[in-house]
């Protein structure tokens, strides 16, 4: 006989400057091994798996990432009195958001979902070092006005075979962004920020292995001069292969939001 099963979705939000990414990896601190790990201590002797629904790169960061936690024979008795003792046994870097029970029917991976991840850079000038898990800091002097009309190409159903790192022949490259622009940076702030900085804001179902720090990357081509308006444009053209090769630090992404419909 099949034990009994229980789904909750458990919302997150986590510092990614010292971490290796979501993905357990052994000999690497992740997100989910820390996770794994304070539940292992909290759940004692009952069995559980976890599932995540986005899979951070190294150094990233969320603000809001979520994971389905699977228990098998009992259901947590009480989830408030869990949520508390669960944040107090976790790293100070991570902290669980809420908690709440779902059916066997969810599936965190292929239920609809929207993701909003932001960026958040400056330019022209070292920042504190302090702002360094948070925010990339571009020396060179960027035309951001530039990079704010690029953006704006990203929008829309496109190919992003070359914003994509090692893509499979079976990868599914055309993806649909629903929001991507850049905009003055008043999301996160700290007295330790440069004077001004920016973020690139964008919103979609689902994104390639490291799609957003390519396209960022190539925004900062286009801010320094190195690509035009018109090489963005083409890039996401089917017939054009020219993979973008600068993918922009880890420290300044961070998922905003996941909202599941």
């Amino acid at each position: 006989m099949q034990p009994q099963r229980y789904y909750y979705l458990i919302e997150i939000q986590y510092l990614g400057y010292r971490l290796h990414g979501w993905q357990r990896q052994p000999g690497f601190k992740t997100v989910e091994g820390l996770v794994k790990k304070t539940l292992k201590f909290v759940l004692g002797e009952t069995r559980f798996k976890v599932l995540g629904a986005s899979r951070t790169d190294a150094m990233v960061s969320a603000h809001q990432a979520a994971f389905e936690l699977f228990i098998d024979h009992e259901p947590l008795n009480n989830m408030a009195d869990f949520l508390v003792l669960f944040n107090n046994n976790l790293p100070q870097d991570i902290r669980a958001l809420s908690i709440k029970q779902v059916d066997a029917k969810f599936n965190i991976i292929q239920h609809p979902k929207k993701k909003e991840y932001i960026y958040l850079f400056a330019h022209g000038k070292k920042s504190h070092p302090f702002a360094a898990p948070l925010l990339a800091t571009f020396h060179e002097k960027l035309d951001v006005e530039m990079m704010m009309a690029a953006a704006n190409f990203f929008k829309g159903t496109h190919s992003f075979h070359n914003y994509c790192t090692k893509p499979s022949e079976h990868t599914i490259v055309e993806r649909k962004i629903d929001l991507c622009r850049i905009e003055p940076n008043e999301e996160i702030t700290a007295s330790f920020f440069p004077d001004r900085s920016y973020l690139l804001r964008i919103q979609g179902s689902g994104f390639l292995r490291n799609q957003i720090r390519l396209m960022m990357g190539a925004l900062v081509r286009v801010g320094n001069g190195e690509l035009s308006l018109e090489d963005i444009r083409k890039s996401l053209s089917p017939e054009v292969k020219r993979p973008m090769s600068f993918i922009a630090p880890g420290s300044g992404l961070i998922l905003n939001k996941v909202h599941f419909p």
